[in-house]
């Protein structure tokens, strides 16, 4: 039983296979945090110190008692109007116009299964893999209600956090800020994980001790955005990838986030993550609901690469949904950087068959195809297929594709709209525009108003067409601006315009993995810009970076595993010198770095010559031998591509019978030292040859003192070992 309410002492008690998490409901009412750690028994309420704390006040409740104050105690949900002058999770501005809210525990269910969401993406299980508490609070003052619910999946070691605020009074309130989930720690020394970047360059790893005062990692632009990732890690101080205390909170929603890490007046530290506060004020009339989208949690007491393996797993099994979950997805060629917008039926065609000379599975239109579209700077909007510029019906190109054994997938970037368009030119208003000013530009377009279902309606019965027309198989479902003017004319409370938009966006991709259960749905937002677990749950696959370039790729998927599965990473070989950067890597390098990810090119093989056609024969055909242990196997970080001169990751299969060895050099040097790889996750007391050179080696010498990288002459070499685990006996 993964729940347990002790009625003696009044303390929830949430176990996991290697994890507890405990709370307590005091003599006054509170919902007081105890504990979340490594598995324990017992009551953990001996924790919770009382003392005069001076400037700290104290709840009226607790008469002279001056040592009782919420300033210093931690909490379940802090909220602002107790006492508490640290980070709340929750605001509200009341009728009269105060701010405050004061909640007390009311009760408390015990359910099996995992609860579920209405309206927003969320973990869910079995009524055999999960049970879920949900814990009853009011204002006595205001009968503002609020339960909080916690979903436990013991064998995973997750478990999640939400909650429902209902305004149960006679008149209008304000929630000012709603925070899924809070962590308050007594003691300890922390380092705040956060993975920073810029388009191009998403999830770079940031580890930075909490010190005095609040750091903050936030997105205001209406997705989870490029600059940060909505999960953070908090790990120990001496925590490293195999050893050490760490928690992991990954914020399940793709719009304005915000996340805070504070190191109080005591020294005590609170996690913070959920929705932004910034242009967020949402009305609650009377008797109305308002669900704070969840945050996933899990601890791990054996290093940030254990952390990462239980947040890869509850992703796969979890979160992503439908037909593509657990299938090797189709190896696809991109015609973005092969065509740009200078596309027509036979361009596509030409590059299906020379897509399918080499093996690929499925070639994927991209931009141009549509309204008046030859370029960036019109045409988005207008969702019919422009048969003059193809030359022909996109149902008979797709047939001509078919053919030759491929699939067809094609681009759409539903939530965008450029001035110069049909649409525009006939709801001007269904642009997010503030009255009276002129709208911020970014890619020449404007941004669609989602938080309006009939805007939704349209757009969704437009691509609905086209999707009827023919037979198209995967849809990369992209947004390449971040939102702004979030005016609506939709509604009068502007606040809500921001939720309300990923609702509709929500509700839009909803609809399209019930109408299409066969489509395989890729995120996209210029490329890692809505990377997060919300869009996981309708998207299977997220295009990881508009950045192709390999050794830069190496550092953005080394931040991304972080937090989510390779399954779930989009990654492509593409030409050289690379679109982004101009670098020039081996189309070798270039296979090996996208080999940890969902695999595919991005780039025209009638430009290239005969080895390199054969070369990537090669990899498709070395990619579907080791994609079983890609999808399905353990990832490890081997090495720190940000510290060290290699990026090297590993894929080891759940009985540790297979592994996959991948290494990049991102340096070369006159007389070059030698570096050395140390394995992970191999089964002590057996033998791994390694099948190209045939050589058997023991698993602790593999792991303790690892294996040569080959030096090879030239920049940016790759290198990738196969091992087979030999009989227990041999050595």
């Amino acid at each position: 039983m993964g729940i347990i309410f002790n009625e003696k002492n009044d303390t929830f008690t949430l176990h996991t296979k290697d994890a507890t998490y405990q709370m307590k409901v005091d003599k006054y009412g509170f919902l007081l945090h105890l504990y979340y750690g490594r598995r324990t028994d017992g009551c953990m309420d001996y924790l919770l110190q009382y003392a005069d704390r001076g400037f700290s006040g104290n709840p009226y409740d607790a008469g002279d008692d001056r040592t009782y104050s919420m300033d210093a105690l931690p909490q379940e949900l802090p909220c602002q109007g107790t006492g508490d002058y640290r980070n709340p999770a929750v605001i509200i501005r009341n009728a009269d116009g105060s701010y405050g809210c004061d909640f007390r525990y009311r009760g408390y269910r015990i359910t099996k299964g995992k609860y579920a969401i209405p309206g927003l993406p969320a973990v869910y299980a079995g009524e055999e893999e999960a049970e879920t508490l949900e814990i009853d609070l009011e204002d006595p003052v205001t009968r503002t209600a609020v339960t909080l619910f916690y979903g436990v999946l013991p064998e995973q070691n997750i478990i999640t956090r939400s909650a429902r605020i209902k305004n149960n009074g006679r008149e209008k309130i304000y929630l000012k800020k709603a925070q899924a989930a809070c962590l308050d720690f007594v003691s300890g020394e922390y380092d705040l994980l956060c993975f920073y970047g810029r388009h191009a360059m998403e999830r770079n790893v940031q580890r930075t001790p909490v010190a005095h005062g609040t750091q903050v990692i936030a997105s205001r632009r209406g997705t989870s955005s490029h600059q940060y990732n909505p999960m953070l890690i908090l790990a120990g101080r001496d925590t490293t990838e195999e050893a050490g205390n760490c928690y992991a909170m990954s914020f399940v929603y793709s719009g304005s986030f915000k996340g805070e890490a504070e190191k109080d007046q005591y020294n005590q530290t609170r996690v913070l993550l959920g929705l932004s506060d910034e242009l967020f004020s949402y009305p609650l009339e009377e008797g109305e609901v308002f669900f704070v989208p969840e945050v996933i949690l899990t601890y791990s007491g054996e290093g940030l690469g254990k952390l990462s393996q239980n947040l890869h797993y509850c992703i796969r099994k979890h979160l992503c949904r439908g037909k593509y979950r657990d299938c090797i997805r189709p190896i696809l060629l991109n015609s973005w950087e092969a065509s740009y917008f200078d596309i027509s039926t036979e361009s596509v065609y030409q590059l299906a068959k020379q897509a399918a000379d080499l093996g690929v599975e499925m070639l994927v239109m991209d931009d141009g195809w549509f309204g008046k579209r030859d370029d960036d700077n019109s045409g988005l909007g207008d969702w019919y297929v422009n048969e003059k510029k193809l030359g022909g019906s996109l149902d008979v190109l797709i047939r001509r594709i078919n053919e030759l054994g491929l699939k067809f997938g094609i681009w759409f970037e539903p939530e965008g709209v450029n001035e110069d368009s049909d649409l525009f030119r006939t709801h001007p208003d269904w642009a997010l525009r503030i009255p009276g000013r002129n709208p911020v530009r970014a890619r020449n377009q404007l941004i669609l108003d989602f938080s309006r279902p009939e805007v939704v309606d349209h757009i969704f019965e437009k691509m609905c067409t086209v999707l009827d027309s023919c037979n198209i198989e995967y849809i990369k479902w992209d947004l390449n601006r971040s939102l702004s003017d979030c005016f609506s004319r939709g509604t009068k409370d502007q606040g809500r315009v921001m939720y309300d938009y990923v609702l509709g966006l929500y509700d839009f991709l909803e609809r399209i993995v019930n109408r299409y259960p066969h489509i395989l749905l890729e995120g996209c937002s210029g490329g890692g810009g809505r990377f997060d677990a919300g869009m996981l749950y309708y998207t299977p696959q997220i295009w990881c970076s508009d950045n192709t370039d390999a050794v830069d790729r190496v550092k953005i998927q080394y931040g991304t595993s972080f937090g989510y599965p390779v399954s779930a990473v989009g990654a492509h070989v593409s030409d050289v010198p690379n679109h982004q950067t101009g670098r020039i890597t081996p189309l070798y390098t270039r296979g090996i770095t996208a080999m940890a990810g969902t695999f595919g090119y991005e780039l025209n093989p009638a430009k290239m010559n005969e080895e390199e056609k054969q070369e990537i024969r090669k990899q498709i055909k070395t990619y579907q031998k080791y994609a079983h242990l890609i999808l399905d196997g353990l990832y490890y970080r081997l090495t720190d591509p940000f510290a060290q001169e290699t990026g090297a990751w590993e894929f080891v299969s759940r009985d540790a019978s297979e592994v996959l060895v991948n290494v990049v050099m991102q340096e070369i040097h006159g007389n070059m030292t030698q570096n050395y790889i140390r394995l992970k996750g191999l089964l002590p007391g057996c033998s791994y040859q390694e099948q190209e050179s045939g050589k058997v080696y023991a698993a602790e010498a593999l792991m303790e003192a690892g294996i040569p990288v080959p030096c090879r002459m030239g920049e940016y070499q790759a290198y990738q070992m196969y091992f087979i685990r030999m009989g227990l006996d041999e050595k």
